[in-house]
């Protein structure tokens, strides 16, 4: 399949904007340029017209529990450990596979309809969320978590290594797969060790949570003597690509080693406001040279997974923490939630910028509203001024997968449903109990 995306806005998040055509022969784009470069010879086979649309790589999503839009608005306005433990994992402890299937189909709907291309989800029954991931056709990056401290912690980790060897590189190369134990505090160093030796011998990564709470802090510093950061380089886990969750209270001794290790962090700004977890340092990390990129973290605890929400966040977030306008500006904020996001997947050698050779995710952003005039600085408007319905068509390994905002890949109608009758049936079923 060839298209041709013409007369875009083109944004690449290399430092370049300009209005001109992309190419796309197969998953990848084959030409990008100003308007009537395309190379002679070249015939689409379906071509759109980008007047008045800015084009840009797709949002990356870099940590989120896609299933838990089945508990959007369950459990509201506690703390973070209350949160968990009273809420969230005794409901959890109802979940089917259709139940993870139907909510993973729902999660991705929502982000496929606000820009997001590819994400990074951690949960349970994973087969089941890559079956909705093949359907929809986005792109992402899966691992089980792991609960070291769970009575089937060692069965659960042997799961997550076939689930790694069945799914990883699938869908054709849209899956990739990770080994995700859950925290320092659910996870003790002796797991730990297990986890490493099994993603020593498949060659993947891990994503962790890191430093999210006080508690946290707390908890490690007590039990180890040291941060969390510190217990893992410890333990040598920063030896292997991580992505590490949330790192919201971190020391310059912890900054300073996710620096050198070159951890990916997922920042996810609103779920921490909303738990009172605090907010993350990320202006000293960019400073630092630490990679940091975006996540939404899961729908019961932000409660949606609105990555153009999250970019403005971001940026905002930092402003006012540090009382400083100039930190974290828009063109930073839109490379984090792109190119960041995919460095710290290990993908941006394949996605998260507009360039030839790279895989074709590219949404098209719908510029002719009220909100996004006049033209002055498009980025900016992208991050400050922009919603999610603004997000027009969305093209993920050359594949139209939104085209004028109608969704061509799965029943959205039925998906709502099913959804839905599944949500109703878990909150019966904790209530029951």
């Amino acid at each position: 399949m060839k298209l041709l995306i013409r007369n875009a806005y083109v944004i690449t998040v290399t430092g370049t904007e300009f209005v001109g055509d992309i190419a796309v022969d197969g998953a990848r784009i084959s030409h990008v340029g100003p308007t009537g470069s395309v190379p002679e010879g070249f015939e689409p086979d379906e071509t759109i017209d980008a007047t008045a649309k800015a084009a840009t790589p797709g949002l990356v999503n870099c940590h989120t529990h896609a299933a838990m839009t089945l508990f959007r608005g369950y459990a509201d306005d506690l703390p973070l450990m209350e949160w968990l433990t009273q809420k969230v994992w005794p409901i959890e402890a109802k979940l089917t596979g259709d139940d993870i299937y139907w909510g993973s189909l729902l999660a991705g709907l929502e982000m496929l309809k606000s820009g997001t291309t590819t994400f990074a989800d951690q949960y349970f029954e994973m087969d089941r969320v890559a079956q909705a991931v093949e359907e929809i056709g986005l792109r992402a990056s899966l691992c089980r978590g792991l609960i070291g401290v769970a009575p089937r912690a060692d069965q659960v980790l042997a799961e997550s290594l076939e689930f790694v060897r069945a799914w990883h590189g699938a869908a054709g190369g849209r899956i990739t797969a990770m080994l995700g134990p859950h925290a320092p505090y659910t996870c003790p160093p002796a797991y730990l060790e297990k986890v490493l030796a099994a993603a020593d011998e498949l060659g993947v990564g891990l994503h962790i949570h890191l430093a999210e709470t006080r508690t946290e802090i707390e908890q490690i510093k007590q039990e180890y003597g040291c941060s969390p950061i510190e217990l893992m380089e410890r333990i040598n886990l920063f030896e292997r690509p991580v992505l590490a969750a949330h790192c919201v209270h971190l020391s310059e001794t912890d900054i300073e080693i996710l620096a050198r290790r070159g951890v990916g962090v997922a920042h996810n700004p609103q779920s921490n406001m909303k738990l009172g977890s605090g907010i993350a340092p990320v202006a000293r990390m960019l400073a630092a040279g630490v990679n940091v990129g975006i996540g939404t973290d899961g729908a019961a605890s932000n409660n949606d997974l609105n990555m153009v929400e999250e970019m403005r966040t971001a940026a905002l977030l930092q402003k006012v923490a540090l009382e400083d306008p100039t930190v974290l500006p828009a063109g930073r904020a839109l490379e984090m939630a792109t190119v960041g996001g995919a460095r710290a997947l290990g993908l941006d050698g394949e996605i998260g910028t507009l360039e030839m050779g790279k895989r074709a995710d590219i949404v098209l952003w719908n510029l002719n509203q009220a909100h996004l005039s006049p033209a002055h600085n498009l980025q900016a408007h992208l991050v400050y001024s922009a919603s999610r319905a603004d997000v027009d068509t969305v093209i993920v390994n050359g594949r139209v997968l939104m085209r004028d905002r109608r969704v061509l890949t799965v029943d959205e109608e039925r998906v709502l449903r099913e959804a839905g009758r599944c949500a109703r049936r878990l909150v019966s079923a904790v209530s029951s109990a």
